[in-house]
């Protein structure tokens, strides 16, 4: 006899745990940018690099303040100093987040022989206790209607 099993597309399957909120909404995500880069879109890296720009100045900071050669009553005013910088920096890497980023999962370039300049941002929502996935796609340089082209997937 047959087996009648439905098929299953083993080649891009991912797991999640379906307790965890975060975890489908990464899968979610993930298979997105999947879609978004197949369909000839190349990702724009840039807010990422200056991400890790500013996180690697903050570890260094961190760093100096840590191994410096004198020892604390000799360098309080380096401390002090090492200290303002982190809030500093720190300060800088979330208002980069909470302003540029927000929702977004996805910056692009345009696609290769576009007449458009801008790129695609792709954000996404799923909030917490619930079941309703928002995804929201627009070009970078302005939005369509409320901001997104397609919404509640």
């Amino acid at each position: 006899m047959q087996d009648n099993k439905p098929e299953i597309a083993t080649k891009n399957s991912k797991k999640a745990n379906l307790l965890d909120h975060h975890s489908i909404k990464h899968i979610l995500d993930e298979s997105v940018s999947e879609i978004v880069t197949s369909r000839g879109y190349v990702e724009d890296v840039r807010m990422s690099n200056i991400r890790l720009l500013m996180g690697t100045i903050i570890i260094i900071i961190a760093l100096a303040a840590q191994f410096y050669k004198k020892k604390f009553p000799e360098n309080r005013n380096f401390l002090i100093g090492c200290i303002l910088l982190y809030i500093v920096f720190n300060g800088l890497l979330q208002l980069i987040i909470y302003t540029k980023e927000k929702n977004e999962i996805l910056f692009t370039y345009p696609p290769a022989g576009s007449f458009t300049s801008t790129g695609l941002v792709v954000s996404s929502k799923l909030p917490r206790f619930s079941d309703t996935y928002t995804l929201g796609i627009v070009h970078k340089g302005w939005s369509f209607g409320g901001g997104s082209i397609l919404e509640r997937c």
